[in-house]
């Protein structure tokens, strides 16, 4: 289910998903590096050209270990015409959505604008970001939904994009991802999520980022391995800044979705803030509530990349915990760690909880009829 996927020669069939399901992070790529031209005021073209794009921001790299693009995904997700994997509709319909009944999709667009520290060029090729997202994707298919990418650094213009998207139904989420220049608690960020809550959409955390810190807290780690275990790290560090600085106690309707970092880290965040605000409460009086109760009712969590004990008991007491209600499949597709649907949910489950955990808890958080 794994690494194996991109030794592959062959995509391996569905078996066993019957019934409809969401996909809640799909990975969307540009075929061609001019692909975004189109959707690009021409003075943005001069300036790639002339200027490119700094290699620790944005599109081009970053603090990320730099793993190309081939490694990244699976082998046998390769268009038959040509491009990277995942840059091919037709491709994606033929090995993800039609085999796999999916009749909800979601893209998490990862090579964009975020994180470039020129902050008109970010707010650019975000905006073009979404609109090559309706003209290549979701205006093609109408099982596909777009998440709005924003200038996530520059509060005031990533505000106004979600505003200038707000009602438009080939988006359900804001994407942000999980390092930043900041904790993604602290006020440079509150524009976003008051106008994401203003259009009622949700925000996506997804893992990666540019901040331009390590992905520990003491270095930078010597592996791969090492980076992938870490986005569970940022998501916890941003998840706890969230809680902490107020957010959801400012903006009570605010719904975010951590994704691609695991859920098994949940309980035991949760109750490591509880511990901690039972004595140090007076830090924090913005906050009426405890943590672990700000976390059930504003977290949702893709499953990809699910956790995988050595008894399936302990990953449903996990789940019990989060809540069945809480959790949205994810496949990951293209990458080399893509969850087949078939493979993720063991028998024994109940038929509410499977048709919660495939379908029901993404188009409800979404607003899917």
């Amino acid at each position: 289910m794994n690494v194996q996927l991109r030794d592959r020669p062959q995509a391996a069939a569905s078996t066993g998903i019957k019934t409809a399901i969401a996909d809640c992070d799909i990975h969307p790529a540009r075929a061609t590096n001019d692909e975004l031209h189109p959707f690009l005021a021409k003075r943005w073209h001069a300036h790639l050209e002339t200027f490119g794009v700094h290699p620790y921001q944005g599109m081009m790299g970053g603090p990320p270990y730099p793993k190309a693009q081939p490694n990244a995904s699976r082998r046998d997700a390769y268009p038959p015409e040509g491009g990277p994997q995942g840059s091919s509709l037709s491709f994606m319909q033929k090995q993800l959505l039609d085999p796999n009944n999916v009749a909800l999709g979601v893209l998490n667009p990862l090579n964009t604008g975020q994180g470039i520290r020129n902050q008109d060029l970010a707010a650019a090729i975000c905006s073009a970001i979404n609109d090559w997202q309706i003209e290549k994707w979701t205006s093609k298919d109408s099982r596909l939904k777009g998440s709005v990418v924003v200038a996530n650094e520059d509060g005031v213009s990533a505000a106004a994009e979600i505003r200038r998207r707000a009602g438009d139904k080939n988006f359900v989420q804001v994407l942000l991802l999980s390092r930043n220049v900041e904790p993604l608690g602290q006020r440079r960020y509150w524009p976003i999520y008051e106008a994401a809550q203003e259009a009622g959409l949700p925000v996506g955390v997804h893992a990666f980022g540019f901040g331009g810190n390590p992905i520990t807290a003491s270095g930078w780690p010597s592996y791969y391995i090492e980076e992938m275990v870490g986005h569970s790290q940022c998501q916890q560090s941003a998840l706890a800044s969230l809680v902490l600085e107020g957010v959801f106690a400012r903006f009570p309707k605010l719904k975010m979705v951590m994704v691609e970092a695991g859920f098994g880290w949940a309980p035991s965040l949760a109750w490591r803030l509880d511990k901690v605000f039972s004595k140090l409460h007076a830090e924090v009086p913005h906050l009426k509530r405890k943590p672990s109760e700000y976390i059930r009712d504003h977290i949702w969590w893709t499953t990809q990349p699910m956790e995988d004990p050595e008894s399936r008991d302990h990953l449903f007491q996990v789940i019990e915990w989060i809540g069945w209600d809480k959790l949205l499949f994810a496949t990951d597709y293209p990458h080399w760690d893509y969850d087949e649907p078939s493979r993720v949910l063991p028998a024994g489950v109940s038929d509410a909880n499977r048709q919660a955990f495939y379908l029901d808890n993404a188009k409800q958080l979404y607003g899917i009829g």
